[in-house]
């Protein structure tokens, strides 16, 4: 930034995977100015302040408070969010009052703010997702004392004060779901600031993404926002793409300044696997409203694909978008990092050809990346903490690194958060992880007047155009739970206004976004709810070419992608409780953090089970407003937590308070495991059934604080139990046994998510817990496993096949193994996995002290463990605070003799390796333990 840059093209290769933007003017990044923040309701606070930042970091920073995710400072620390502050800077005094034109560029405001420079009011902002952009070339120049200042309202004041406004949008009391702070839907904020089921309510306010001062000579221009639309040649969104078709390259740029009328567009395109080096002028060109745009064509034989992680390499080429002016001059120029695929999610009908092949009529659902059908496995991604200010690359990159260890490779990226930075796109390009991303709206319903409409519109424009050129980038979605959740919810509450809040959700979902995504992007679906049965039909004469089916179904027919929580600890295991649809795309239950975790943020007198802290701590089910001790709601997830516990697995009673409360944290997790297990299977199962279903994201990846929530990793990066059950069954290759609770009719099934077929031996064997074998022809055959599909082995019924022997003391051990080849991949490679049934719960088993061993070896930096006196059931190793690590293996089951080598992966260490001598392990078994 600054003055005219020059780069070799070594350099530009070697940059960052960020967009960069260069000029001949004077770009001062506002991040490098000292600021101060101050309040009118409170003159004592006047801290230092900083950009990109919030008010809760700064004032932590300067010790004013203490950390707001500690104990009960939710609560406590409400004050601030019904307080305005201030960020003012010191005299900006390097700029140039005599400069042809100077513009604030702010790409993130949060989230009402008052503009003011030299004492002038500039603007004033409603919007934490738009970007601004202020010319105030006639401010400055007859500014004595170039000082900026931001003055920051009360966003939950604002938001009351607009749900009051005469007029204004109602709906029925039940239908928008209340966390804390209420009346979130009228604003354009992340929603979950204002409190969710898995998080706190902090609502903060700051300027919390970068902020410039940008200055330009005549005829010059700064880039503030770039699209990048990759696409084969007459692709056309929600319709499958041509593969054999040439690729075309789409490019945009949005400029403040003046472009000379004769500016054109070059790009370069360099890198890949071949060192690919295109270059030329982009033709097509067009610029109106400070928009330039050109295109080329590309053809499809000189690049490689980009893959998601497990189907091949990620290929990325570096584009650099060059401005030329009239004399051949270079005016600004941009790099974006980019790849060539297809990314389609497919809702056309089922086909009389997928029909004839066993596939039930109906719309499909499900993802094809390059024309190939494949399996989604992955999980539900929420904001990673509650200020999105402390959420770095290298903080995401350890996020991703367990993402891709777990054999993800896609995540649902939830709304009602805020826009994935770049950063994050740009890890999830080089790793192979694709981004559902959605729009900012969940679990409400939205106003559909004019102003707010216009105000979501320039959000989704700047935001599509934003994020577009990243090959992660897998599919937009309106909101969160709209189509399921919110319109029935409207329908019966209030039937006879349903015709008209329906239209309303239209307007908002269809009619206004739909277009915008469609009109900057031909290469990346949209539907307008996460959980949908999918458009009935598609007509592209209109602007808004889709009719939702809602539930325009026909009996016998399957349609759309589902959701799912059961929070009735009886039936958790119940099969036919579990939705029959294309992709599940939400499912799961809470559980505990670790006691690490928990030490982290809880006095030590707190740490028990049921403690104010603890529960309060627990916001499942919601407050349903602001009362900071609604213990009777928080009673209620903790209850579901206990009586999972109780029903299924031993209970903990141990005589060191501390030790239990461990114990029994530990316990909900494997609970919480063992459910999204089932469903994970029961859904990887439905790619050889009528359903067809491709695809698995369960909710949720990672917590924000620590507390009960659905997550599976902890807020320092620690795994629970879920992640490293969820990384073994999303294994390419499965085996997996399915009791129907009603009948005991009982299966066993091999799956596979490999393209191509493969041979693969099985075997199962009964044992007691002792480790005696019980029957003396377990099976052991060669079954074929189809590609993208499964193969049933045994069909019976439980009670026959235990007809000799007592089933709380009769265990299955299955296991599959197969060769094979990834896709796209010349190399073979064996595939084992092992499994385990367990005819009653475990609460009912004959366990046994399994007499665990565990050993270390420096030589080879792997842990041992053996069982040596019976079977061991959810063998969990366990370390110390200090260090955050993922074991190669957890939550496994051993039989007597059989030694696991379990290697591990150092994700972070305060304690300089001696973590190592604190490790511990324990099994199910351990719970009867005092």
């Amino acid at each position: 930034m600054g003055a005219t840059m020059r780069r070799s093209t070594q350099a530009i290769l070697a940059a960052s995977a960020a967009s960069m933007v260069y000029g001949q003017g004077q770009v001062l990044d506002l991040g490098t100015v000292d600021w101060t923040l101050t309040s009118p309701n409170f003159s004592y606070i006047n801290v230092p302040g900083k950009v990109p930042s919030q008010v809760h970091l700064d004032l932590q920073a300067s010790k004013v408070i203490g950390d707001p995710l500690y104990a009960l400072n939710e609560f406590n620390l409400r004050w601030i969010a019904f307080s305005n502050w201030t960020y003012t800077s010191t005299p900006l005094t390097s700029l140039n009052a005599n400069a042809n034109s100077t513009w604030l560029v702010f790409n993130g405001l949060d989230t009402f703010a008052t503009v003011e420079f030299c004492g002038q009011h500039v603007a004033a902002t409603n919007n934490q997702f738009r970007q601004y952009y202020f010319d105030i070339t006639d401010i400055i120049s007859s500014c004595n004392s170039p000082v900026l200042s931001v003055n920051f309202g009360s966003a939950p004041i604002i938001a009351n004060a607009t749900a009051a406004l005469p007029g204004q949008e109602t709906w029925p009391w039940d239908v928008q779901q209340l966390y804390e702070f209420p009346n979130r839907e009228y604003i354009r904020k992340e929603q979950s600031d204002f409190g969710w089921d898995w998080g706190p309510a902090f609502a903060p306010a700051g300027i919390w993404q970068p902020a410039y001062v940008v200055q330009l000579p005549p005829n010059d221009v700064y880039i503030r926002n770039t699209l990048v639309d990759v696409y084969r040649e007459g692709q056309i969104n929600l319709l499958p793409p041509d593969q054999s078709k040439d690729w075309v390259l789409n490019a945009s740029i949005d400029y403040v300044g003046s472009l000379p009328a004769d500016a054109a567009l070059y790009y370069t395109i360099r890198g890949g696997n071949d060192l690919l080096d295109l270059s030329g002028r982009l033709a097509n060109l067009s610029s109106y409203g400070g928009r330039l745009t050109g295109s080329i064509a590309i053809s499809s034989d000189a690049v490689d694909l980009w893959w998601p992680v497990g189907m091949g390499s990620q290929t990325l080429y570096n584009l650099t978008l060059s401005v030329i002016g009239s004399r051949n001059n270079t005016l600004a120029t941009v790099f974006k990092r980019i790849g060539f695929r297809t990314i389609f999610n497919n809702q056309t009908p089922v086909s009389q050809q997928q029909i004839d092949l066993g596939v039930a009529p109906g719309g499909n659902w499900h993802f094809e990346i390059n024309g190939h059908e494949f399996y989604a496995k992955g999980s539900n991604f929420i904001p990673p903490d509650p200020f999105w200010p402390t959420v770095t690359k290298d903080r995401l990159q350890i996020l991703f690194d367990s993402v891709v260890d777990g054999n993800q490779n896609m995540l649902r990226v939830w709304s009602s958060g805020a826009y994935s930075p770049d950063f994050m796109y740009d890890l999830a390009d080089e790793m192979g992880i694709l981004l559902w991303s959605e729009f900012e709206f969940g679990c409400a319903l939205y106003p559909a007047d004019e102003a707010f409409l216009e105000n979501v519109a320039q959000e989704v424009e700047y935001q599509v155009r934003r994020v577009n050129h990243h090959p992660s980038l897998a599919y937009w979605a309106g909101g969160n739970e709209l189509e399921n959740l919110e319109l029935p919810l409207a329908n019966k509450s209030d039937p006879a206004r349903y015709p008209q809040l329906q239209a309303e959700y239209e307007t908002l979902f269809l009619d206004t976004i739909a277009p915008i995504v469609f009109g900057n992007s031909r290469s990346i679906s949209y539907s307008p709810s996460s959980t949908t049965n999918g458009w009935q039909s598609l007509d592209f004469s209109r602007r808004q070419p889709i009719t939702q089916r809602y539930n325009n179904l026909t009996v016998g027919s399957i349609y759309g992608n589902t959701d799912h929580y059961n929070y009735n600890p009886p039936q958790a295991f119940n099969m036919s409780t579990f939705p029959i649809g294309r992709f599940a795309n939400e499912f799961g239950y809470h559980s505990m953090p670790s006691l690490q975790s928990w030490q982290q943020a809880v006095d030590p007198e707190d740490l028990h089970f049921n403690s104010t802290v603890v529960m309060l701590r627990d916001h499942h089910p919601p407050a349903g407003g602001m009362n900071t001790s609604n213990i009777y709601n928080a009673s209620i997830g903790q209850g579901q937590m206990t009586m999972s516990a109780q029903l299924y697995y031993p209970v903990p009673n141990k005589t060191d308070s501390l030790a239990n409360f461990s114990a029994w944290c530990h316990t909900t997790q494997i609970f919480q495991a063992d459910f999204y297990k089932a469903q994970i299977e029961f859904y990887r199962r439905g790619s050889a059934l009528p359903e067809r279903q491709l695809g698995s994201l369960y909710w949720q990846l990672e917590d924000q604080w620590q507390a009960p929530t659905w997550a599976g990793i902890e807020y320092d990066g620690r795994w629970k139990v879920l992640h490293y059950v969820a990384k073994d069954v999303y294994e390419p290759v499965i085996i997996s046994a399915f009791l129907n609770i009603s009948n005991h009719d009982f299966e066993v099934w091999a799956v596979s998510d490999l393209w191509s077929s493969v041979s693969a031996k099985v075997n199962l064997t009964w044992y007691d817990w002792t480790g005696k074998q019980l029957d003396s022809n377990p099976i052991s055959e060669n079954v074929t496993i189809g590609a993208l599909n499964g193969t049933q082995i045994l069909s019976s019924n439980v009670d026959t096949l235990l007809a000799d022997h007592n089933p709380t003391n009769a265990i299955l051990a299955m296991e599959v193994t197969t060769h094979g080849k990834l896709p796209n991949s010349d190399t073979t490679q064996t595939f084992t996995h092992k499994n385990w049934f367990h005819a009653t719960s475990l609460s009912n088993s004959s366990l046994v002290d399994p007499g665990l061993e565990l050993s270390h070896s420096n030589e080879t930096s792997k842990f041992t463990v053996r069982a040596t006196k019976g079977v061991a059931a959810w063998v969990w190793l366990d370390y110390p605070s200090g260090a955050v690590l993922n074991f190669d293996a957890n939550a496994f089951w051993l039989l007597p003799g059989e030694p696991k080598e379990v290697g591990y992966k150092v994700k972070s260490d305060t304690t300089s390796g001696r973590w190592v001598d604190g490790v511990t392990v324990r099994s199910l078994w351990d719970n009867n333990v005092r």
